[in-house]
Order: structure tokens, then C-alpha cells, then sequence
């Protein structure tokens, strides 16, 4: 199996916003891709404006936790969406089946807290 590198959506804005000063151009796909990419890294997206720092920081912190550590792509979506309360938590990790108690969600959400503030 392959390593994946997880990327947000600063990251893809930044790598578009490079290919079209270098090319002059970007496809369609990629203009639309650039567009969505804008708005989810902007203050529109959660109130939060993310960049790459900050998501490779809280993702990092993430993968400190024995839980998540299982679970990379678990620990990119909760760094990319910067989730602030428990419900909006169990929501990403349900996807995964991955069960956590109320306090461990807490101290997600703490960390999330530190890496944003």
C-alpha cells in the first residue's frame, strides 16, 4: 500500500494560483477547482481562514492520538474542517466507525482550538 500525503484546501489554492502565473492559463476543471478551493480556505467556509500551516500543524497533532493515529484520513478531514463542537466530531469520525467517548472528542476539539487560536 502507498503512503498519502493529505493536502487542504490553501495548499491546492496556493499550487493553482502558482500553474497559472507559471502557464498563463488554467484549464476549466482547473479554474473551477481554483474557485472552490478559495472559498474553503476563506473566512466564507466556518468563519476560519485556513493555511497550509495550520492544517499540517493540527494534522500532525492529530496523528498524536492513539485513536486517530489509525486513521490519517480521519485526522485531514478534522485539520481541514477545524470542527468546534462534539457534535460536528462524531460526524467525521463516524465515517470511519471509530468510537471515541465524549471527553476524548473534548480534547480533540482543544487541540483543534489551540492550532486555530
Amino acid at each position: 500500500m502507498t503512503e498519502r500525503e493529505y493536502v487542504d484546501f490553501a495548499t491546492v489554492r496556493d499550487l493553482l494560483l502558482d500553474a497559472r502565473e507559471r502557464r498563463g492559463e488554467l484549464s476549466y476543471e482547473q479554474k473551477v477547482a481554483l474557485f472552490h478551493a478559495e472559498w474553503a480556505a476563506s473566512e466564507n467556509r466556518g468563519g476560519i481562514k485556513t493555511t497550509p500551516e495550520v492544517f499540517t500543524n493540527l494534522f500532525n497533532s492529530l496523528m498524536e492520538n492513539e485513536t486517530l493515529s489509525q486513521h490519517p484520513e480521519v485526522c485531514a478531514k478534522i485539520s481541514e474542517i477545524m470542527p468546534m463542537k462534539v457534535e460536528d466530531v462524531r460526524v467525521i469520525i463516524a465515517s470511519k466507525r471509530i468510537a471515541m467517548d465524549t471527553s476524548e472528542i473534548e480534547e480533540i476539539i482543544t487541540v483543534v482550538r489551540q492550532a486555530v487560536l
